[in-house]
């Protein structure tokens, strides 16, 4: 993975007690006439590094699909967990009681047997971590063995697994980005972003209705020539 996405989040506890001291107990959703602060002018274009982020996400020569598609999906999955961790202290059952993406995108979480259940963020964002670290850590579907090969539906499981990760980048830009800004994370969350939205749109991994909650930001970042 990039350098720029290898950065640490230690010594924010200090911060985060500063942050709460002066902050309600209420989530940072936006009402329908303003604008989220992530859309702000300068919030919006800080960035780690200038360029289109393509670069860094087509395919390398030589190099299998499916290990790229798994390398890239495990260094996401961590470092989305790592931006939540920073801010998990904000998002409880009572500032967060659903799991949603500004005021037009509520989620449920589906158990195995196709059940709907109306969770609270960190509730939901529990069960979906879970659930990938499971796949992840399951030799059938990520193989780390020379002899396994990697199963047929694979491509489909990374999809899955994106449409779970783009709800929590949703989450974490509508509801926790004054806590991102507190913390003075937003380049390295902008530049997480664009480089999983780069390599979403490379191949293929997320529909239109998925991205919606975060569409002015993409198209943000596309007129920068952030992403292609």
């Amino acid at each position: 993975m990039m350098s720029f996405l290898s950065f640490s989040l230690g010594g924010k506890k200090i911060k985060a007690a500063k942050i709460r001291s002066s902050s309600s107990s209420s989530t940072s959703s936006f009402p329908s006439d303003v604008k989220p602060l992530f859309l702000c002018t300068p919030y919006v274009t800080h960035m780690l590094v200038k360029g289109n982020f393509r670069t860094i996400t087509e395919l390398p020569k030589y190099i299998d699909i499916n290990e790229w598609l798994a390398f890239n999906t495990f260094e996401f999955f961590n470092h989305i967990n790592m931006f939540y961790g920073s801010i998990t202290d904000f998002c409880t059952p009572q500032t967060c009681p659903t799991m949603s993406a500004g005021s037009s995108a509520e989620y449920v979480w589906i158990d195995a047997s196709s059940k709907k259940i109306k969770l609270s963020a960190p509730q939901y964002i529990d069960y979906m971590a879970s659930s990938i670290e499971n796949m992840l850590n399951d030799e059938s579907f990520f193989p780390t063995k020379a002899d396994r090969d990697f199963p047929k539906e694979f491509p489909q499981l990374v999809r899955r697994i994106f449409s779970q990760l783009i709800r929590l980048f949703g989450h974490i830009y509508h509801h926790h980005y004054d806590k991102i800004l507190a913390l003075y994370e937003e380049p390295h969350l902008n530049s997480l972003f664009a480089h999983f939205i780069s390599f979403a749109k490379e191949f293929d991994l997320l529909d239109r209705k998925e991205i919606q909650p975060l569409q002015e930001l993409i198209d943000t970042m596309i007129k920068e020539g952030i992403v292609s």
